[in-house]
């Protein structure tokens, strides 16, 4: 008989949860607002456990924020700064008498690709994460690199140049997909500026210079980010997630800007491998399935 676990993805706006077996294999799963406050949020968390603690034999956790996976405790708490200092691992475990993992949101995102998707048997590899800003997970030697500070993959961090160290000097600025999406919606002169749908739909139509201007830039910016990955940690494939990653036309693009950096260096041509790009294989479930995996190494399963 399978075992099953419940894993939870808090986010900044909603929390997903499923209870989830041993193989990857997806249940009954739920979404629900995210509460204001760490007492509503364990308030909420109890209301689900009730559901499903009689079929689960342990509590999965992917947040935002720096993640120690060794004690489960969260600090800063990224898009939830309440979350700061809140040790699930220890609250939930003496609460419940369960097994509990916790994990950064973007690290899980890679342990799912490296669980069950396209970094499967990829010595090393990365994944990068599209959001608000640039978030990642870095696999060397076929595990996930959570760092002395658990910061491994902080992508958004990196700085583009030497001459600032303003919020627009950061990779997660420029590398941002909320603010890519958002300047190219001014560029259409949306009434909303947050609408991928249309952006993409335009860019897919080609008959804006403007627009495909733009979507060349930022393909160039995350080809910049694969390159230094690349020259840091040889690594040989590269997933793109986040939602904008479901739009075919950015890994083509991301491609196409790559291979034409390949070409414009004879220097990067012949001293490097080509990176292998490709869509990361989970998309909403990602971190569900990550924070599942984290649990199940922990506990020696996996």
């Amino acid at each position: 008989m399978q075992r099953y676990y419940l894993t939870l993805d808090i986010g900044g706006t909603y929390i997903k949860y499923a209870s989830i077996n041993s193989e990857g294999n997806i249940g009954e799963k739920g979404k629900v607002e995210t509460p204001k406050s760490l007492d509503e949020l364990f308030l909420l968390i109890d209301e689900i456990w009730a559901t499903y603690k009689d079929k689960v034999n342990g509590i999965a956790i992917s947040c935002p924020g720096r993640v120690d996976t060794n004690t489960g405790t969260v600090y800063k708490g990224g898009a939830l700064p309440y979350l700061d200092g809140t040790s699930f691992k220890k609250i939930l475990e003496d609460k419940y008498n369960m097994p509990c993992a916790v994990c950064n949101d973007g690290k899980a995102a890679a342990l799912a690709e490296l669980w069950l998707g396209h970094l499967q048997s990829i010595e090393n590899g990365a994944a990068i994460v599209l959001g608000t800003g640039v978030g990642g997970g870095i696999i060397v030697n076929g595990r996930i690199i959570q760092g002395d500070h658990y910061q491994a993959g902080e992508l958004s961090f990196l700085l583009r140049s030497p001459e600032s160290t303003n919020t627009d000097n950061f990779i997660g600025f420029s590398g941002s997909a909320v603010n890519f999406i958002r300047k190219s919606s001014q560029l259409l002169e949306l009434d909303k500026l947050d609408d991928g749908i249309a952006v993409f739909e335009a860019i897919n139509e080609g008959n804006h210079e403007e627009l495909i201007e733009n979507f060349t830039i930022y393909c160039r910016e995350i080809v910049f980010i694969i390159h230094n990955l690349q020259a840091i940690l040889d690594i040989s494939k590269v997933v793109i997630g986040g939602g904008v990653s479901a739009q075919p036309i950015l890994i083509k693009g991301i491609r196409e800007q790559y291979n034409l950096l390949r070409r414009n260096s004879k220097l990067i041509d012949q001293t490097f491998e080509a990176v292998e790009i490709e869509v990361c294989k989970f998309g909403s479930e990602a971190n569900l399935l990550g924070a599942l995996y984290q649990l199940l190494v922990q506990l020696k399963i996996k």
